[in-house]
Parts: C-alpha cells; sequence; structure tokens
C-alpha cells in the first residue's frame, strides 16, 4: 500500500537582500532620533488636537515632498495614497488630506523642525570623516546668505521690493563634513551684517565670507576675542601699507603685506594677499587678520568658500526650495527646514556610502528607489547591481511511502 505524507522542498539560504521588508524610504527615516523627536513635539505640544495626523506623519509627508520631487499638495497626498500598503513601515497609517496637511504646516510650530534639525546635527558630525583639507586645526566656517524669490502678490508678508517678494535663508557651513551649522531664515529686507554680528565664534576658529559682510567695527571686535576671518577687500578701503612682506616662488601671489585702515583709531593690523587667477585672467585681493598663514593658504581658504555656493545651488535645483507648498509663514520655515533635515539625512548616507557619492545624484537615483524593498547599505555601496532573485515558492509536494504490505496471490 502507498500513503502520501506532505514534506516541504529543501531551500537555501536567503540572502541578506531578501530579510529586508522595509522599503529605502522606511530604512532612511529610521535614521531619525525619533524618540527625541518624540519629546520636541511633547514639549510644543504639536500634537494638540492630532486626532489621525500626528506631527511625525507631517514630517514623512515633507520628507517625500522634497525626496519625491513633489510640486503640491496634490501630489504629496496622491503619492502617499498610491504607496498605501507600503506607508505602515514608516509609521504611518493614515494618508492626510490636502486640507488636513495644509493645516498642519500653517499652524503646528516650525520650531520643532528647527530643533529636529540641530538634533540630527550631532548625529551628522559624529559620522563625518577625521580626514581634514588644511593642516592647520582651526575650526573653519563659511558664512553666507541665499535670496529665495517669492511672488509678492502672493507672499504679501514677505514684501522685498515693490513687485518683488522674498526670504533670506543665512547659513553657516561647517568645512569638517560640509554640514549646515548654523541656518537662519529672514525676510528678504535684513542685511547680511545684521545676521553676522549675532553670531559668536570660539577663539581661533576661522571664518570666510565675501565683501557683503565687510564691517570693521565687527572686524575689531572679532580680533580682540582671537576670532579669524577671510574676505576680500573692498575696492574703496583706505589703508596704509606698514611692511611688505616677500611672495613665494612660483607662486600666483603677487603682494603680501600688512596694512591699517586710515580711519581705524585702534592698533589692530590686517594683513592684505593680492592674488593672480590665470583662468580668469584677472587678481583677487583678500583680507584677513591672521598674519602668521602663509599667503598661498590664505588663498586656498578663500577659495574653499565656494562649498557654500555649491551647498546653496544643490539645494534649490534638488530639493523643493524654489517652489512652496504653503504660503504663510510659518508653511515656508517648515519646508526651509525639512529640507536642512533631508540633506543631513544625505550626508549620513554619503558618509557611510564606500562610493564617493556626489549629493544631487543620490538624491536623482534615491527619487526612483524610495519604495524599493532592498538593503539600504547594499543600495547604496552597488546601486547597479541587479537584484537578486526572490525565494522560491515554498509549494508542499506529495511523496510515496511504501508500507511493506504483502501481495495477495
Amino acid at each position: 500500500m502507498l500513503k502520501y505524507v506532505l514534506r516541504t522542498k529543501k531551500h537555501k539560504k536567503e540572502e541578506p537582500d531578501m530579510k529586508y521588508s522595509a522599503s529605502l524610504f522606511s530604512q532612511i527615516l529610521s535614521l531619525l532620533p525619533h524618540s527625541a523627536f518624540n519629546q520636541i513635539v511633547d514639549c510644543a505640544n504639536g500634537n494638540r488636537y492630532a486626532k489621525t495626523f500626528s506631527c511625525w506623519d507631517q514630517l514623512v509627508a515633507m520628507l517625500f515632498c522634497h525626496l519625491g520631487q513633489a510640486h503640491s499638495l496634490r501630489e504629496i497626498c496622491g503619492g502617499l495614497a498610491t504607496c498605501l500598503g507600503k506607508l505602515n513601515h514608516l509609521g504611518v497609517n493614515h494618508v492626510p488630506k490636502r486640507s488636513t496637511l495644509a493645516y498642519a504646516n500653517a499652524n503646528r510650530p516650525w520650531q520643532m523642525f528647527q530643533s529636529l534639525f540641530f538634533e540630527l546635527l550631532n548625529q551628522a558630525k559624529a559620522e563625518a570623516p577625521s580626514r581634514r583639507k588644511f593642516r592647520f586645526k582651526n575650526k573653519l566656517y563659511s558664512l553666507d546668505s541665499s535670496v529665495i524669490d517669492l511672488c509678492v502678490s502672493v507672499f504679501d508678508w514677505a514684501q522685498f521690493r515693490k513687485t518683488k517678494g522674498a526670504v533670506k535663508l543665512h547659513l553657516l557651513l561647517d568645512h569638517d563634513g560640509y554640514l549646515p551649522a548654523y541656518a537662519l531664515i529672514t525676510e528678504g529686507k535684513v542685511h547680511d551684517v545684521q545676521v553676522a554680528r549675532c553670531l559668536g565664534f570660539p577663539k581661533g576658529t576661522i571664518v570666510v565670507f565675501d565683501r557683503g559682510y565687510i564691517d570693521y567695527e565687527m572686524f575689531h571686535q572679532w580680533t580682540n576675542k582671537g576670532v579669524y576671518f577671510v574676505t576680500r577687500l573692498k575696492s574703496n578701503a583706505q589703508y596704509e601699507i606698514l611692511d611688505e612682506r616677500t611672495p613665494p616662488q612660483r607662486s600666483n601671489i603677487q603682494k603680501d603685506c600688512i596694512i591699517r585702515f586710515t580711519s581705524d583709531k585702534t592698533d589692530h593690523l590686517y594683513r592684505l594677499v593680492v592674488v593672480w587667477d590665470q583662468e580668469s585672467q584677472r587678481e583677487f585681493v583678500f583680507l584677513t587678520n591672521h598674519l602668521s598663514f602663509g599667503a598661498t593658504t590664505i588663498a586656498a581658504i578663500y577659495k574653499d568658500r565656494w562649498q557654500i555656493e555649491i551647498f546653496f545651488k544643490l539645494l534649490k535645483q534638488n530639493l523643493k526650495i524654489k517652489t512652496f507648498v504653503g504660503t504663510s509663514a510659518n508653511a515656508l520655515k517648515i519646508q526651509i527646514w525639512t529640507a536642512l533635515i533631508c540633506i543631513l539625512l544625505l550626508k549620513i548616507l554619503q558618509f557611510r556610502s564606500k562610493l564617493s557619492w556626489s549629493l544631487s545624484n543620490l538624491i536623482a537615483l534615491l527619487r526612483f528607489n524610495l519604495f524599493t524593498y532592498r538593503d539600504l547599505w547594499n543600495w547604496i555601496n552597488n546601486p547597479f547591481e541587479t537584484p537578486l532573485k526572490p525565494p522560491e515558492n515554498r509549494q508542499l509536494e506529495f511523496f510515496p511511502i511504501y508500507l511493506g504490505q504483502q501481495k495477495r496471490g
């Protein structure tokens, strides 16, 4: 007699990628300090009167706006609705309505997302590589601002000129990892120097900026505190040369001298370095209060200031900064702060990856793979690798067993 018994097929051991049942977007969100954000929300009472749409849901929706390049509230809510089966891993149970998201952006305090930015910044600093571009141990920052144009008829609270509205994003870029160390959003009329005067730096810090921040009284205060700066000299500056140094041979340094401003009543001395740029066929005149660095080092410090220009370009071209999904000041600030949070998340991925990613390429590829089910760290190191085959179907089969019954006859 034959008897059939159910047995399962033997399967090969599953690959590490197959164990992941969460999307790349979900794994990126896991980098956020969730418990710290909950404390921030509790202190701000952000979830007050919230029934189905929490502050975490709002954060996820705004990060999806940036990474998914959603242009409106309709695209944010519609894009999340099409991925409804994959939202459980994001901690989102309900897709918001457009009116719900608009109300949250207009009324929930933007300071919650600012606090989350600084919490995540500490994590990103720990992930930053230890290698340094310059040999000196001084902390190096770049200070600059970028004007974000707005329609004055829609954003009537941000009037910049008669027919133009604008806000300014003031940014302090840390050259260790090129991370945004400080950010401030003001109206477009606020002058850059007003923000610089409010900043405090520890002794030995080097701050590099363009001619828009020139303020001789501020230079006196920084020099007294031991804070160094590197900038470009204005063409109408009046000064006298006290000492002229010999420029290094076979370099583009044309002049290196110690100066004193004629209108300066203090004994502070400054340094003037003239550099010839072969590419643009023009000379640059740099001003600094650091008297001991080499002239080529001063020129290299100012050249590295271009990284903050690249940062603003990256922010405006790859994240949703030029167009906004809300018209109130609160909604605009929430969108800008979530964009900065998004940059920090991408920086962490860039630091951990074995590939030399540029942030623009990383953002572009993530946009097409946000809800792809793969291990984030395998993907970040091998983004173009062919996905592994799914595991075989565990189909039960019948196997005959001979019970040993004798034949009759």
